[in-house]
């Protein structure tokens, strides 16, 4: 019989692979592995030690944590026993966390650690629904004493015990377990209110699984990294339901982003998941390395990128290569784009997918001309993430690609993108966002501007409410623009501002390590990031930068005015949201005497 659910399908993976490596985490510098088997036996555990602390089918249970295998080890046992699961980024602060575990009725609270512990500490009689907590790494925590606090290791002895004492319990929950049944709670950031609950079911999560393995080539035998925020549907898509549907290996580094360029080198993945400013950073590390070439070096490697933006653009394009060009092409590919991927630790990676934000096409372009095959792809929390792909040897380069077979897709009469079939059950709690979010023919507004080709490849323009409509009436995207200017090497971020206004301007934050470099080679004195942002020669190489783009922009989308902010922009300021992408309703706020100085 069928598995209906991704519980019962990891069930049959266990019995398939047994003591094959399902994941790997790295700690103090080495691998550990953990096999198909093991897996299920802390997921079991897990999964008894919750029921019983109480959790029975419906309960939710809030998770918030970094990546790390007690994550998935948690968000598979709360599922298997019918209940649901909650992530909360742990970069979130003790009013964010107090709002998501009252307003989802927690019954139980898995922290990584003391950090996130207080966070809810502080306001748990505000909580009325929350029991226990449970801790991951309890350091610190030695002489913590609560009635209702377990470490994690006290959580999985009193599973094996309960297991023991009640052997069939398990699997009488896994039966259970109903397609229609909600199984994850996924709260949106909240940019424009209260966070709101994303209602999904286990029939959601199956179909999302389902849709996404088999829209590319992957593999049993394929690994890949699992570092972004679990709590983002598009990571744990990859790290858990998709890894669970077609059985490859999930790694997790040492310290997700802080350690993530060493991780892949290591790791060397087949399948890779990133946002577009972990491409960025990947671009301008290579330019860094650049600098400390040899004028031979660069002149070849000049000659290389030529050749093989020649031979990407007729691959792309359909149109037949000539021998000549495909014997450079392999050529310069063992000279010079091999040893890139190498030194990326991309050499065996043969898929690679960008997601969250919008992609630069330009730095697309590059990727691929080196041999890394960026698929851009388009998802929603609303419709679990899986909604829009690129195709292997099929992909249109400044597009998401094409819906996959789980989405019904078209775009509006005002030119919004709508979407149904695998999408949410609804807002938890909350019927009128609901109603606002989903109409009457079923069809969930994306609140995104797209364009659809014949072939019914999808372009995003911008969000809805983010278009910028000028005082002369222009209406501009502003994420196109964005997207060129952080091409530049000495570019990280940027905000196009404009609404309303007579022109566009733009305030830009710089990339230290490509702009300290400059710095250097050209003898600039400074002490900080913020001196060095507020140079006169940084400010005149950033004009040429913005000069180099306003020359491929049409003339009302010009920018006309920039300023470069003294600081860069962090999830801690609430400027970024976990995925790193900009909040540009909150830097309009912070920069709004600045953005007004544009126009006096």
């Amino acid at each position: 019989m069928e598995a209906k659910t991704l519980p019962h399908l990891f069930q049959e993976r266990v019995k398939e692979y047994g003591d094959r490596i399902a994941l790997r985490k790295k700690d103090f510098g080495i691998w550990n592995e953990i096999s198909w088997k093991e897996y299920d036996h802390m997921v079991r555990c897990a999964a008894c030690g919750l029921i019983s602390l109480g959790v029975r089918k419906g309960d939710a249970v809030s998770i918030i944590s970094r990546n790390r295998l007690e994550w998935v080890y948690s968000d598979l046992a709360v599922m298997s026993i019918g209940a649901r699961t909650v992530g909360i980024y742990p970069t979130n602060v003790a009013g964010q966390v107090e709002y998501i575990v009252k307003h989802s009725e927690s019954k139980v609270y898995i922290a990584e650690d003391e950090e996130q512990l207080d966070k809810i500490l502080e306001t748990r009689n505000n909580c009325p629904d929350l029991g226990w907590t449970i801790v991951i790494d309890p350091k610190g925590l030695r002489n913590f004493k609560d009635p209702m606090y377990l470490t994690w290791d006290e959580l999985i002895r009193r599973g094996e015990e309960f297991n023991r004492k009640e052997p069939g319990l398990f699997l009488s929950c896994l039966s259970e377990i109903k397609e229609d049944d909600i199984c994850l709670l996924m709260y949106t950031s909240g940019t424009t209110g209260p966070p709101k609950g994303v209602m999904m079911t286990h029939r959601n999560t199956m179909a999302a699984a389902k849709a996404w393995a088999e829209a590319n080539p992957h593999y049993d035998s394929d690994t890949i990294l699992s570092f972004l925020p679990l709590s983002h549907i598009a990571q744990r898509l990859f790290t858990s339901f998709v890894q669970i549907y077609v059985g490859y290996t999930v790694h997790f580094g040492e310290d997700d982003l802080n350690t993530l360029n060493q991780d892949i080198l290591e790791v060397r993945p087949h399948l890779h998941f990133a946002v577009p400013r972990i491409w960025e950073k990947m671009y301008s590390g290579i330019i860094i390395s650049l600098k400390d070439s040899t004028w031979v070096e660069k002149k070849f490697y000049k000659m290389a990128m030529k050749l093989a933006f020649r031979y990407t653009a007729l691959k792309l394009d359909g149109n037949s290569i000539s021998p000549l060009i495909l014997i450079l092409y392999r050529l310069f590919d063992w000279f010079v784009y091999r040893k890139i991927r190498e030194t990326l630790g991309m050499d065996r990676c043969r898929i690679a997918y960008s997601g969250a934000a919008p992609i630069s096409p330009e730095l697309m372009r590059y990727f691929f001309a080196i041999g890394i095959n960026i698929l851009e792809a388009y998802g929603m929390t609303e419709a679990i993430g899986a909604n829009f792909v690129n195709k292997l040897g099929k992909e249109k380069i400044g597009t998401v690609g094409l819906p996959l077979p789980c989405i019904e897709a078209k775009v509006g009469a005002d030119g919004e993108l709508l979407m149904k079939g695998n999408i949410m059950k609804g807002y938890f709690k909350n019927p009128e966002a609901t109603a606002e979010a989903i109409d009457a023919d079923g069809y969930l507004h994306t609140g995104d501007i797209a364009e659809m080709d014949e072939e019914r490849y999808t372009r995003l323009v911008d969000r809805k409410k983010d278009i910028i409509i000028t005082a002369g009436g222009e209406n501009i995207a502003p994420q196109n623009i964005e997207n060129e200017l952080k091409f530049s090497p000495y570019i990280h971020d940027a905000v196009v501002v404009g609404d309303k206004r007579k022109f566009v301007a733009a305030l830009i934050i710089i990339d230290e390590e490509n702009v300290t470099k400059f710095a250097q080679e050209m003898k600039i004195p400074y002490t900080t990031y913020a001196d060095l942002s507020q140079n006169k020669e940084i400010y005149d190489l950033i004009f040429k930068e913005v000069q180099k783009v306003n020359d491929n922009l049409a003339r009302a989308s010009t920018i006309k005015k920039f300023a470069i902010i003294d600081q860069e922009l962090d999830t801690d300021r609430d400027e970024l949201t976990p995925t790193m992408k900009v909040k540009r309703s909150t830097i309009s706020k912070k920069y709004e005497k600045l953005i007004d100085s544009f126009y006096r």
